[in-house]
């Protein structure tokens, strides 16, 4: 029996309150005969003997009962007698019991049914359950129905069907003149949350600012730290995509503190984020050395990303290269694919910073011997060379022939480039005055 199962068992009692009086021992007896009972067969007909002996008057035994028939129906994978029981059970919510209850019940139910492969059967279900809360007018549980149907359709890469319903829901949070409900500010971010996590897997990057921007925007709301724990995540992504790593170390950062204030453990995952920003951003900072990240040094998942802080800081290229080729660290950071994505741009750097202090003793040097000393094909070494003068990194030029790295100093290389300048001006001059002359 799964977890899920287990709690759904534990909260039985618990489910309806002494509200009314006492009901006749019939159904309650026959009710815990079938929670006695071992063979699915033997509840079902104690539980349905329940039903029977409460009558046209629905009460709390029967609606016990149903929700246990739903819960066997579904293990059993009998989804049409399990969905006539569910549309029975929600008949007690308008009289037999009391909104928390009902609320309490259904969302345990939903959690279990949710786990089903079976979309056909997923839909009826939400459309039985978002019917009745209208029916009944319970706003807040239709809301919170609504969103796991999104969430749902979002785990499963629906994005169509997630868009229309979070359209639908971020209507209601608005006032008639189109500006946010001060009263469903929460509400809103919920929301916006699940959209911005749609616009960081589709690479949306234009929707996931005007979102992330829209989300920092809410005021007046109790926000959740896990919600917000998700816009700051995302944000860092859509940082991280534009290429502002300071940004992104920021967000992650915030992301990360946010997480672990709700005890998440997607902290873990922010947090190597957090890392992999530092290190894109060329920073001499290492974060796990910050008060609040401290404490999670010594985390497996951590430990492998902070070694390959610290061999990329220090320029240690084979160091670099061996954490990411070791069987019990590979996994940490390759395993995923938003850190996997900017592996070579940190080997990039890595080996140009590496570089870049090889030449500064050196006026003349062999592209051989860098390709040595780097750990990098010829062919690379050259591509790299040719990108930092372009840049105005290092001044110089390269003798292919003879695979030569000539340097020069900035202002040597400046007064060289001024006279070419001025000697292409003086021939143009020339050129001119020629032409006007034959006209």
């Amino acid at each position: 029996m799964s977890d899920l199962e287990d709690d759904f068992d534990k909260e039985e009692e618990e489910d309806v309150e002494e509200e009314e009086e006492e009901e006749e021992a019939g159904p309650e007896d026959e009710y815990y005969k079938g929670k006695e009972a071992k063979a699915d067969k033997d509840k079902i007909k104690h539980f349905e003997e329940v039903i029977k002996l409460e009558g046209k008057k629905p009460a709390e035994w029967g609606f016990k009962a149903q929700k246990r028939l739903v819960k066997i129906y579904f293990k059993q994978n009998n989804f049409p007698k399990m969905m006539k029981h569910y549309r029975d059970l929600l008949t007690y919510v308008k009289s037999a019991v009391t909104r928390n209850v009902s609320e309490k019940v259904i969302n345990g139910i939903l959690d279990l049914v949710s786990t089903s492969d079976s979309m056909e059967l997923l839909q009826d279900f939400y459309e039985a359950t978002l019917a009745t809360l209208r029916d009944t007018k319970n706003d807040r549980l239709w809301f919170k129905t609504q969103l796991k149907l999104a969430n749902l359709y979002y785990a499963r890469k629906n994005y169509p069907s997630m868009s229309k319903i979070t359209r639908e829901l971020q209507q209601g949070c608005l006032r008639p003149d189109g500006t946010v409900d001060p009263n469903k500010g929460s509400q809103l971010l919920e929301i916006l949350a699940l959209e911005i996590q749609m616009y960081t897997d589709t690479k949306n990057n234009k929707k996931l600012k005007e979102i992330y921007e829209r989300s920092l925007g809410v005021k007046n709301a109790l926000i959740h730290p896990r919600i917000m724990g998700t816009i700051r995540e995302c944000g860092g992504k859509m940082h991280m995509y534009e290429r502002d790593f300071r940004g992104a170390a920021t967000d992650f950062f915030e992301a990360f503190r946010s997480f672990d204030e709700a005890g998440s453990p997607r902290r873990i995952l922010s947090l190597k984020y957090l890392i992999l920003a530092s290190m894109m951003s060329q920073s001499d900072i290492n974060p796990m050395t910050a008060q609040e990240t401290r404490a999670f040094k010594d985390d497996p998942q951590i430990v492998a990303l902070t070694d390959l802080i610290e061999a990329y800081q220090a320029s240690n290229i084979a160091r670099f290269e061996g954490i990411l080729n070791d069987p019990t660290k590979k996994e940490s950071i390759m395993g995923d694919a938003f850190i996997r994505s900017y592996i070579e741009d940190l080997l990039k750097n890595i080996r140009v910073a590496k570089l870049k202090n090889l030449l500064r003793p050196y006026t003349t040097i062999r592209i051989p011997f860098i390709s040595e000393q780097i750990s990098t094909p010829v062919n690379e070494v050259e591509s790299l060379l040719v990108a930092l003068i372009l840049d105005n990194q290092i001044y110089g030029r390269i003798d292919q022939i003879n695979q030569i790295l000539i340097l020069e100093d900035k202002n040597q290389s400046n007064r060289k480039y001024q006279a070419m300048t001025r000697w292409a001006n003086t021939v143009l001059g020339l050129r001119s005055n020629l032409a006007s002359k034959i006209m």
